[in-house]
């Protein structure tokens, strides 16, 4: 299996006189390889803790463990590659439990002995994801669609995994903001 391309991250900031100026420059200095998946690499780019933004030129707040959601009122925004399903399916059942476990939000993980992928997962959040490498499938309770190089998910809190049914790997970038249900759409999920 050949790993992707490496990408660069560009912060922005100011000087003393308020001219622009590149602050940060490189490769993302937090990622965040899973244990329980080989091969599923987390890339934090950038993260807010609050909105409005805080626009300053302080320290790189993906400085921390890995979340899996932004705070209350809060945006990330990162890269994930995504293996191949041969290698996602070899994860037990006690191991799909523990990715959420890995990544901050144990409460996510879904996945039970009848669902369409062991690791399906719902946050509460809206999350807008694009595929920048390979192909994968957005597996939902009842359907599923295969996106390709290019295509963008509105994920609005839904149940859902990532499927990788090619023998590449994958990479999707995905811009997390923090959201709450409905009322009525709570009383059905709970």
């Amino acid at each position: 299996m050949q790993s992707l391309p490496p990408f660069r991250r560009i912060v922005t900031g100011h000087d003393g006189a308020g001219r622009a100026l590149v602050a940060m420059a490189g490769a993302t200095p937090n990622t965040f390889p899973l244990k329980a998946v080989p091969g599923t690499v987390f890339y934090e780019v950038w993260n807010s803790a609050t909105s409005p933004a805080p626009l300053d030129n302080g320290a790189d707040p993906t400085d921390k463990p890995l979340q899996l959601s932004p705070g209350a009122l809060g945006s990330v925004i990162r890269v994930v590659d995504i293996p191949p399903d041969s290698i996602q399916n070899q994860v037990s059942a006690e191991d799909a439990a523990a990715v959420f476990s890995e990544i901050g939000e144990s409460h996510a993980g879904t996945g039970k002995a009848d669902s369409k992928h062991k690791l399906m997962h719902r946050t509460e959040t809206l999350d807008y994801g694009i595929v920048t490498e390979g192909e994968v499938w957005l597996v939902l309770d009842e359907e599923e669609v295969h996106l390709k190089r290019g295509d963008i998910v509105v994920q609005r809190g839904t149940n859902h995994a990532w499927s990788n049914r090619t023998d590449a790997m994958a990479r999707m970038v995905f811009i997390l903001l923090d959201g709450r249900y409905a009322p009525e759409l709570l009383e059905v999920l709970a």
